[in-house]
């Protein structure tokens, strides 16, 4: 009994994955073509795994499987923004994977393995919990894009996927083996420890650090190493962009907290200027190669790329506030993404994938509600007030003021004014121009409920963010005092 209650942080994971192993088994003696009993015991399995975490949450934090695990505010928030963001993924796709012959097991099992990944890096504080949990959701995704055998679009994406996300996971082991050999530890605590303390090869320590961020940079999608953004983005099928595009995002942000902030907080004056040049030009290329796209899948690919620019910034910053801030942003992001891309599936039908800036002509005109919530959405992912995009930009603004980047600050407000452009754009020919299809727009009534909680979320969230602000501050805070 003493056992098992040691091992109580991990009781999500654990049942997560229990779960997977009775759905791989149930799927086998469902037969019916929509697959309702396997996506119901998924839906519960997110449920249980949200129970779970909040049960199982403490005050302080708990290491287990000899310091390789961590449980603490900071994980268990990701982990329940996680889980709500693939439950959405999957009531909004399920109408559009059906119709295309996707909604198999296979896809919602890889989609659970997907997030036991997100879980283990989000309460990773080992470099190779880290890299195991970085590879159980890549495997997983590098699968999921490839779902679709027939499309050639969705092979060559996932191949591009594949190679480059091998490359980066090479340069990512390959840093830190760096790091192991100048510190003698995997773990984060001691790593940071022994750096603090200086250690005999300091150039070796600045030479690996250069080979993790570029890793992070890669899985983050931010410039010079984001080319298959893009890419990826526009072959999948849209439900599996929604999926990479969402959830992983928080893991992500964690992975860069563990190991940056917790592991090499010491040499911040070295990784915050790596993440300076990471995020101009990230902030820089996503705002103006967006504007060029015709493609909404694409232009969404680029404008994620300018999105995790802006949440590098609050990192940079190297203060609790900036990080605080960077969670905030990053939880936000992930929001206004269901909701753009959940879209993009609800205008979809059979034989047709409404994703290109024609496809939403006019749509005021066929439903005046969608075209209010897509409205929403546009304003603010392009920082708008009052929908709460804006406050995530201005708290991460404001930390980078205060941490002394002001001149930094100041460009990141320009550039986002040109961003503006092709959110707008979206809203002008929602209202203004003429729809170019007059076919009936159905929506199933989970699928219907889900995108105006979004919408309204996002909005309502805007007008009264300090909650959210405060809990995303309070979860950092608490995680780094705390180590």
């Amino acid at each position: 009994m003493s056992f098992l209650s040691n091992l109580l942080p991990a009781y999500a994971e654990m049942f997560l994955l229990t779960m997977v192993c009775v759905i791989l088994i149930a799927d086998l003696f469902v037969v019916n073509q929509g697959k309702t009993v396997t996506y119901v015991l998924v839906q519960l399995s997110l449920l249980g795994c949200s129970l779970i975490t909040v049960s199982t949450h403490h005050t302080g934090v708990a290491y287990l499987f000899h310091g390789m695990f961590v449980d603490d505010l900071m994980s268990d928030v990701l982990k329940l923004f996680a889980y709500l963001a693939v439950s959405m993924m999957l009531v909004y796709s399920r109408n559009y994977l059906m119709v295309r012959g996707l909604f198999t097991g296979e896809f919602m099992v890889l989609t659970l393995f997907a997030l036991l990944g997100m879980m283990v890096m989000i309460s990773a504080s080992h470099f190779l919990t880290l890299y195991l949990g970085l590879e159980i959701l890549s495997l997983s995704l590098y699968a999921m894009v490839a779902l679709q055998r027939d499309s050639a679009i969705a092979t060559e994406a996932a191949m591009k996927y594949f190679i480059l996300g091998a490359l980066a996971s090479g340069m990512l082991l390959y840093g830190m083996s760096m790091l192991y050999g100048a510190t003698g530890s995997l773990q984060v605590n001691q790593v940071a420890a022994a750096v603090a303390h200086g250690v005999q090869n300091r150039e070796l320590v600045v030479f690996g650090l250069v080979f993790v961020v570029a890793g992070l940079a890669f899985k983050l999608g931010v410039v010079p190493f984001h080319m298959w953004v893009p890419d990826v983005y526009h072959g999948a099928p849209t439900a599996m962009t929604m999926l990479i595009g969402s959830a992983p995002k928080l893991a992500a942000f964690a992975f860069v907290m563990r190991i940056l902030a917790e592991g090499m907080q010491p040499l911040v004056m070295h990784w915050s200027s790596m993440l300076e040049i990471l995020a101009v030009l990230s902030i820089t290329l996503g705002n103006i190669v967006a504007i060029s796209q015709t493609n909404l899948k694409r232009m969404f690919a680029y404008s994620t790329i300018a999105h995790m620019g802006f949440m590098l910034l609050g990192i940079l910053a190297g203060n609790l506030e900036g990080y605080g801030a960077a969670m905030f942003y990053a939880v936000v992001y992930v929001l206004m993404s269901l909701g753009g891309f959940g879209m993009i599936m609800l205008l979809s039908r059979e034989g047709f994938e409404a994703d290109t800036l024609n496809d939403f002509k006019g749509l005021n005109q066929r439903s005046p509600w969608l075209a209010f919530l897509m409205l929403i959405l546009m304003f603010s992912m392009a920082g708008i007030p009052p929908t709460v995009g804006f406050y995530a930009k201005l708290s991460v603004l404001s930390a980078v003021v205060d941490a002394g980047h002001i001149s930094l600050a100041v460009f990141a407000v320009l550039i986002s004014l040109i961003g503006a452009f092709y959110y707008l754009r979206i809203v002008k020919l929602m209202y203004f121009d003429a729809p170019e299809s007059h076919v009936p727009i159905t929506l199933q009534p989970d699928s219907s409920i889900l995108i105006s909680f979004n919408g309204i979320a996002v909005l309502l969230l805007g007008i009264i963010p300090g909650n959210l602000i405060w809990v995303c501050a309070q979860a950092v805070q608490q995680s780094l005092l705390l180590h």
